[in-house]
């Protein structure tokens, strides 16, 4: 199950405006993944910000800095969820986890935890550091025990900026406003990517409020499928 074509560029065209597109169906299946098409999708894969449906995703190299890990994506060879967060996040962030500390624990039900990561790459490495990160896997129930669940944290608010948003297209923005009063914000894009093992997206998820049912199903085919 090595790896990989090259990601050769990531399209920009912005996805607003698509949202009467969101039920369009695509035909065929794509060459290397296990799902069918993601009828959800906002628009083809290639005129989407961030990898999607069929593509491969871009690699790159970030420390947990709990577990005193690097996870290499070009060496990855696990089903993984992917998404970009901030711990500080007074909603959406939190939401968002917390339904995917929902799939961790349905993939460990399921004899499956070793065949499973969970990537958050924080895109706030200012105050995201070990202690912020610890706290919020105690907060919301992450079980770091089982050894695949790794929070990644970019060296600088500029590495943060080369990984989720220019490779990933996974766009943030700190809200200067905010600033000015009580720390800081950030507008962002909530995606979640479902990678397979050969490294390529089966799935991008958009918004918090993930279908904990949809999820687990789409990781469970696609784990069965690399292992069986």
């Amino acid at each position: 199950m090595r790896r990989r074509a090259v990601l050769g560029g990531m399209a920009t065209i912005p996805t607003a405006g698509l949202a009467g597109c969101t039920e369009r169906l695509f035909d065929d299946r794509q060459e290397g993944v296990v799902l069918g098409p993601q009828e959800d999708q906002l628009a083809e894969s290639d005129a989407l910000s961030y990898p999607a449906y069929g593509q491969p995703l871009p690699e790159f190299e970030l420390r947990d800095p709990i577990g005193d890990v690097t996870i290499d994506t070009a060496t990855l060879d696990r089903t993984a969820l992917i998404t970009a967060v901030f711990t500080s996040c007074p909603a959406e962030c939190g939401i968002l986890l917390n339904q995917l500390v929902g799939v961790q624990g349905a993939v460990a039900e399921a004899g499956m935890t070793d065949d499973v990561a969970f990537l958050p790459i924080t895109f706030d490495p200012e105050r995201d550091d070990a202690d912020a990160l610890r706290e919020n896997a105690e907060t919301l129930g992450v079980d770091l025990d089982l050894g695949n669940w790794h929070y990644l944290r970019p060296e600088s608010p500029e590495e943060a900026t080369d990984i989720v948003s220019d490779r990933l297209g996974i766009g943030f923005e700190r809200d200067t406003e905010s600033e000015r009063m009580e720390g800081y914000d950030f507008a962002h894009v909530i995606v979640t990517l479902l990678v397979n093992p050969d490294g390529t997206v089966e799935r991008a998820y958009r918004g918090e409020n993930l279908d904990r049912t949809r999820v687990n199903e789409d990781v469970f085919a696609v784990v069965d499928a690399f292992e069986g």
